[in-house]
């Protein structure tokens, strides 16, 4: 390992990705509605007119309404698009950069855009979180990895809270909110389960599945970051 990745990861820092939908404000988004993918999001911001011009790959050919896109390179089934736009502009980018959290990658696919960026501390990513939540009604903190402790310890964990369906979520939150998983217990699994709607079998099963799930994310084999 390099002396720079090394102080990177004892930094004690922790990558993010966040998917955000339904962002009108975005021409990468706006592009990968109907099943397109838009890969390698690029862009550059011109300091004297703050103008930023962006580029983005894409398999399909695509057109859109809302950017005035202009195909500058193909190679093989790929290609490259670019437009440009106002820095500033409603850009859930530049709303995390502001929190010195530099993005490392963004992708979009059916209108939805997944962002990863590497927070330096809870603080900056509290803030970054906030303020995408304050501007957009569907944002969604996919997974959190944090840096190996003082210690050198390896124990990375990722929590995928996208693997749980809407009703799971639902009822893990109610639950929490309730008290069932205090000691002693707020409430006990009839009580969530009226709350709910549901009957108690039902709301064990949901919660044991959703339970699995996060267990699984969190006892796995710590998945190891490709080289930059």
């Amino acid at each position: 390992m390099s002396a720079l990745a090394s102080d990177a990861v004892e930094a004690g820092g922790i990558r993010a990705k966040i998917r955000l939908s339904d962002l009108e404000s975005c021409p990468v988004a706006q592009v990968s509605q109907d099943e397109v993918e838009c890969f390698n999001v690029s862009k550059r911001v011109d300091p004297e007119s703050g103008r930023v011009t962006e580029e983005f790959a894409t398999d399909t050919e695509v057109t859109s309404e809302g950017a005035d896109l202009e195909p500058i390179f193909s190679y093989g089934e790929q290609s490259v698009y670019r437009f440009q736009r106002s820095f500033g502009h409603d850009c859930a980018c530049e709303m995390v950069e502001e929190y010195d959290c530099p993005i490392v990658d963004t992708q979009a696919i059916d209108g939805d855009l997944s962002i990863v960026f590497h927070a330096p501390t809870m603080n900056e990513l509290r803030g970054a979180v906030t303020a995408l939540r304050d501007n957009y009604d569907n944002v969604d903190v996919q997974r959190l990895v944090s840096s190996r402790d003082e210690e050198g310890s390896e124990d990375l964990v990722f929590v995928d809270r996208g693997e749980l369906t809407e009703r799971q979520r639902e009822v893990l939150e109610t639950a929490h909110s309730m008290g069932y998983f205090k000691h002693p217990k707020g409430s006990n699994a009839g009580e969530v389960a009226e709350a709910l709607g549901i009957t108690t079998s039902t709301f064990t099963e949901h919660l044991a599945a959703a339970q699995s799930k996060l267990l699984n994310s969190i006892l796995e084999e710590p998945e190891t970051p490709a080289p930059a």
